[in-house]
C-alpha cells in the first residue's frame, strides 16, 4: 500500500495537465475495481454553477450526463447535504432520504457499475468540491473507505490547480473557451483593446465576452467576476 501511495504522489507531482492524474488515480484504485471518475466543484443551491476538473467516463454516458445536465438534479450529488464523509452508492440505497437516487444507480448499473464512493469536498457554504469513483464489483471496507477519501482529496487539489492550464473536460460554469479567455487576460491587467489584440478579435467583441462572462458568473463588476472565477479555479491566479 506505502509504495502504491509513494507512486501516486510522484504521479501528482509529475503531471502537467489535468488529464495526466488520471491513469495513475485508476491504477492505485485497481484493487477495488473502480475504472471511472469525476471531479469538480458544484454549488448546491445554484447548480448551474458547477466545474468539471477531470473526466473520466465512458463517451456515451459523459454524452448522456453532460447534454441532460444531469448535476442540475443529480440525488447523488444531493448525498453532499447530508454526509461530511465519504459515502458509498450502497449506503445510499440504504437510506430512506435518497430514494429518488435508485433511478439513476440503476441507469449506472447498466452500465456495468455495481457501486461506487463519493467523497465531499467543503469549501464553504453551499459550495463542494466533489470526487465521485464508480467501479464494478466495489467493496470498501472502512479503512478502505478513509484511505481512498484522502486520495480523493490530494487528486482533486491537484487537477483543480492545472484545469485552467491544461484545459477543462466540460466547459465550467457554461462558461466558453473564448469568455475563460477573456476573464484570464483581465486578471492580468489587460484592457479590452489590449485583449482583442491578444486574441485577434475587435475590442467591442472582447467587452462582450466579458459582459456574456459576467451575467454567467452572476457578478456586478469586473473586480468580482475575477473574484468568482479564481474562486472556483476557472482561471490561474
Amino acid at each position: 500500500m506505502l509504495s502504491a501511495l509513494a507512486r501516486f504522489d510522484l504521479a501528482l507531482r509529475r503531471a502537467d495537465d489535468a488529464a495526466a492524474c488520471i491513469a495513475p488515480f485508476l491504477e492505485f484504485l485497481k484493487p477495488w475495481r473502480i475504472d471511472t471518475l469525476a471531479a469538480g466543484e458544484i454549488d448546491l443551491e445554484n447548480r448551474n454553477m458547477t466545474a468539471f476538473f477531470a473526466l473520466a467516463w465512458p463517451d456515451d454516458w459523459a454524452r448522456f450526463y453532460l447534454s441532460h445536465r444531469l448535476h442540475e438534479r443529480d440525488p447523488i450529488v444531493s448525498g453532499l447535504e447530508f454526509y461530511d464523509v465519504a459515502f458509498t452508492w450502497s449506503e445510499m440505497r440504504r437510506d430512506k432520504r435518497f430514494a429518488l437516487a435508485h433511478d439513476v444507480l440503476d441507469r449506472a448499473r447498466e452500465h456495468g457499475w455495481t457501486d461506487g464512493l463519493v467523497a465531499p469536498i467543503p469549501q464553504g457554504g453551499a459550495r463542494y468540491g466533489l470526487v465521485s469513483l464508480a467501479g464494478r464489483g466495489v467493496e470498501l471496507s472502512a479503512s478502505d473507505k478513509g484511505v481512498m477519501s484522502l486520495m480523493c482529496i490530494a487528486f482533486h487539489q491537484r487537477v483543480r490547480v492545472l484545469a485552467p492550464r491544461g484545459g477543462f473536460p466540460a466547459p465550467p460554469l457554461g462558461l466558453t473557451e473564448r469568455e475563460r479567455e477573456c476573464l484570464q487576460l483581465i486578471a492580468r491587467g489587460l484592457s479590452d483593446r489590449a485583449i482583442g489584440e491578444a486574441l485577434g478579435i475587435a475590442e467591442v467583441t472582447a467587452r462582450s465576452y466579458f459582459e456574456a462572462a459576467k451575467t454567467k458568473l452572476k457578478a456586478r463588476n469586473r473586480p468580482q467576476a475575477i473574484a468568482k472565477a479564481v474562486a472556483w479555479g476557472v482561471i490561474c491566479e
